[in-house]
Order: structure tokens, then sequence, then C-alpha cells
């Protein structure tokens, strides 16, 4: 077992992979939903969107292939709030806990940063993705106003150390 995620690396955001937080988005979204505005605009200007304005980016990389990707985008500086967002695996890298890799990446660089919370909006049909948020710790909320129509759940994870 463990020696399948010896195979995976987990980077910080690379200019390379740009398209790759793309591809890997689109091809699940459109499995399941259409593309929306919001999606684009994360998607096509990763770098203006999230990096410049304190957002994170992690790649899991499997045989020098970006085959996972989550993004933690910055909400609020204080207190500190981040939503994670565009979390994709490859269909061809699925059953190697790279969805809980990532996010598990993104969770451990909130905490570093003394962030108050992350939030995240889903899907109540992706039930193997909401099974690994709760795992992550994130617990649902009250819906309130979303930018995407897909979004049917919204959890959150609070740090209280």
């Amino acid at each position: 077992m463990n020696e399948m995620n010896n195979e995976v690396t987990i980077i910080n955001y690379e200019p390379q992979y740009k398209e790759a937080f793309k591809t890997l988005n689109e091809e699940w979204i459109k499995t399941f939903f259409t593309m929306e505005a919001g999606d684009y605009k994360l998607l096509d200007n990763p770098e203006e969107h999230i990096i410049d304005k304190g957002g994170h980016i992690v790649f899991a990389i499997l045989d020098h292939e970006a085959v996972g990707t989550c993004a933690l985008v910055k909400m609020s500086d204080e207190p500190l709030r981040f939503e994670l967002s565009k979390m994709a695996v490859s269909p061809k890298a699925q059953g190697k806990k790279i969805g809980y890799l990532v996010g598990q990446a993104l969770v451990d660089k909130a905490r570093e940063l003394k962030a108050e919370s992350i939030f995240l909006e889903t899907n109540s049909v992706l039930v193997p993705a909401i099974k690994l948020y709760e795992k992550l710790g994130f617990r649902h909320m009250p819906i309130s106003d979303s930018a995407y129509d897909r979004c049917d759940t919204q959890m959150l994870l609070t740090f209280n150390d």
C-alpha cells in the first residue's frame, strides 16, 4: 500500500502545470456538470486569481505528470480564511488517495498559516468527494449564497488551535 503513495509527490504550484490545473478540473466538471463563469475565471488565470492573492495550489505528480490538483483560495485576511477549491484527480490515477493527499497538503498549509477556517462548496451527487472532505475534518453547514449553480452542499473546517 505504501509503495503506491511513494510514487506520488505533492508539489506547490509551478507555471509549467498551469494547463494541467485547467485540464484536470475541466475533465471532471464536464463529466458531471457544465463549466461556469467562475470556473473559467480561476482555471484560465490561476496565478492572477489565486496565487497573487495569497492563495496556494498544489499538484500530485505521478511519473512526471500532474494527475491531481487542488487550490486554497484566500477569502479574507482578518481573520485569515480560505476556500478549498478546484480539487481534481485524473481518472487514470483514481484509487491512489490523491484527492486526500492534495487536500491534506492544503489543510496543513492553512493550519501553518494560522488560518481560522477553510470553507468549501460541492454537490451532493459527489459522494466520494464528500466522504473525503469529512475525512479531512470538514463539517456540513447550512447553505448560503454560492457563486456556482451546481453547489448544493457547503462544508467548513475550523482550526481551534
